[in-house]
């Protein structure tokens, strides 16, 4: 056994008691510091999706501008009457729109559902459900009443 050195050796119930309060600012500061991340991570997330929506919007407005130069664009190389451009250049974006839908509707189809979370939650469940509690000494309640109220 070690010698005391100026009274620094300290109990068993102090040493408990220190690295529990050690383990419980190493949590939260593990938090803090959690959250600290994920802060900025959804800083960063909400200014890319502003952008993003800001994208597709002038996109979105400029689609018509695309219809007509390519409606005016057909005219001017074939000559046609600038109605049946117009319609050819609906029927273009009809098709576009069409086969982006497919594009879309293939990828969706692939999505499945998260399976090794799933199975790794269910496995979880099954071991969590077979722990029993520790047993603990059955007291008398109007003793336990009668403590809790003096």
């Amino acid at each position: 056994m070690s010698d005391p050195v100026n009274g620094a050796e300290r109990s068993l119930g102090q040493l408990v008691a220190s690295a529990t309060a050690e383990m419980s600012a190493l949590v939260h500061d593990e938090i803090a510091l959690a959250k600290a991340e994920i802060r900025e991570d959804v800083k960063r997330g909400a200014m890319g999706s502003a952008a993003g929506v800001a994208a597709a919007t002038v996109l979105l407005f400029s689609l018509p501008m695309l219809s007509f130069a390519l409606a005016y664009g057909i005219q001017a190389w074939s000559h046609w009457h600038i109605s049946v451009c117009f319609l050819l250049s609906f029927a273009a974006n009809v098709l576009l729109a069409g086969l982006l839908g497919l594009m879309a509707y293939a990828k969706f189809k692939k999505v499945k559902p998260p399976e090794k979370s799933i199975a790794s939650a269910k496995q979880t469940a099954a071991v969590i459900s077979t722990v029993k509690p520790h047993p603990r000494p059955v007291q008398d309640k109007a003793a336990a009443v009668g403590r809790s109220s003096a």
